[in-house]
């Protein structure tokens, strides 16, 4: 990574940073195209942009029991499904090139650390990458600004906002059910494997009910300890294009909201796509009531 392109955000004084003022929550930039986010000292999530992986991910994401939330793998179909790489960005048809699936030479590439902050009981960084096929053309530059803030009991938000940009001619997201956001939770979570549960915002229920609904949100929770359920709900953006869009959800622990699932997508020159979503990884089973208020405060998010 470029250290000219480090910037962090503390809070100071002239005898140092005070107690009070000391940012409880860090982003912190590691070696590798690797960087964490910290809390009181703990790591709980870290994102991977290594140049020879096929996209960047982010793993593990830790949840308020101290154990893992996502997975590096499918329970029973670890190689058939090697792109599930624990929360991922990616697209099955961008001006007809698959950037979802890893079985082919196009590649989402690290460009460059934009900036990080650290302050208080939130932090964040932004990173750019480009959308590169297997000839070498760059079709797309995104923006990705990750955004950690801390709440009461080792819960947290994880705050995502996801900026595409053409590099010369406009670029169509094509009609597709694989992308662009995805989730593979552990497999003790899983409702196939471990038992877990899927809840949307109407109040259905696993696979059967929830899958490919249009939903404002959706609830991955499960056993993460013998004495312990921890959950992740994946909230969409209200002024995301298609909202709500219609969720991709498995009982064997994935989902996904799908912007572009019966619909093209284009991004135009000059004229930016802005896509938001947020995960609240919380503890306990949330029911859809609790659920909801955590939604009806991000709603309110316009930035």
């Amino acid at each position: 990574m470029n250290s000219a392109a480090f910037a962090i955000v503390v809070l100071v004084n002239a005898t140092g940073i005070s107690g009070a003022d000391f940012p409880s929550v860090q982003a912190v930039p590691l070696p590798g195209h690797q960087i964490a986010f910290e809390i009181d000292g703990e790591e709980v999530a870290r994102y991977h942009a290594a140049p020879d992986a096929p996209k960047p991910y982010l793993f593990p994401l830790i949840g308020p029991s101290g154990k893992r939330l996502t997975s590096m793998a499918h329970p029973v179909d670890p190689h058939g499904h090697r792109h599930h790489r624990s929360l991922w960005i990616g697209h099955a048809d961008v001006n007809g090139y698959d950037f979802w699936a890893e079985n082919n030479d196009n590649r989402i590439v690290f460009e460059k650390l934009v900036r990080f902050e650290s302050g208080g009981d939130s932090a964040s960084f932004a990173v750019t990458h480009l959308w590169r096929t297997g000839e070498g053309n760059d079709l797309l530059r995104d923006t990705r600004t990750w955004a950690l803030r801390r709440l009461e009991g080792g819960e947290y938000y994880l705050d995502l906002k996801l900026v595409f940009e053409t590099i010369e001619q406009p670029v169509t997201f094509g009609a597709t059910p694989y992308g662009l956001l995805g989730v593979r939770v552990a497999p003790t979570m899983t409702v196939a494997v471990g038992g877990g549960t899927i809840l949307n915002a109407q109040g259905k229920v696993n696979e059967a009910k929830v899958h490919w609904q249009p939903t404002e949100w959706v609830d991955f929770s499960g056993q993460v300890a013998a004495d312990a359920v921890n959950g992740i709900t994946l909230f969409d953006h209200p002024k995301n294009p298609g909202h709500p869009p219609p969720f991709h959800v498995r009982d064997e622990g994935w989902i996904s909201p799908c912007f572009s699932k019966d619909a093209l997508a284009t991004v135009e020159v000059g004229q930016p796509l802005t896509l938001r979503y947020r995960l609240y990884v919380h503890g306990s089973q949330k029911d859809a009531v609790a659920l909801a208020g955590h939604w009806s405060t991000y709603a309110g998010i316009s930035d």
